[in-house]
């Protein structure tokens, strides 16, 4: 799937190895893999086959939004934009879930 982020730094923490973005090394780490999953998937399809995602879609005024775990305490949260054939996945943000 095409990737996009909402953040530059989000960008820059999957690409510049020594950019950790005030995350531990565990999470960024974690947040590479996300990426590579997110870039090799077809569609939200394969996220939701991969269990130990944890994809889910999130509720109330973010009910437009998924998120995916990073580990027990940090979520990836993403957005999905375009039709069926034209997946793109918008990378917003990395937060606490505690």
């Amino acid at each position: 799937m095409e990737v996009r982020f909402k953040d530059g730094r989000l960008d820059r923490l999957e690409t510049d190895a020594d950019y950790d973005g005030g995350h531990s090394q565990a999470v960024v780490a974690a947040y590479r893999k996300r990426l590579q999953a997110i870039r090799a998937a077809v569609d939200e399809r394969d996220f939701y086959a991969m269990k130990s995602l944890r994809f889910e879609k999130l509720k109330g005024k973010r009910a437009h939004q998924r998120s995916m775990r990073l580990n027990d305490q940090w979520r990836l949260i993403l957005e999905l934009e375009g039709d069926r054939r034209e997946k793109r996945v918008v990378i917003v943000a990395i937060e606490d879930y505690h």
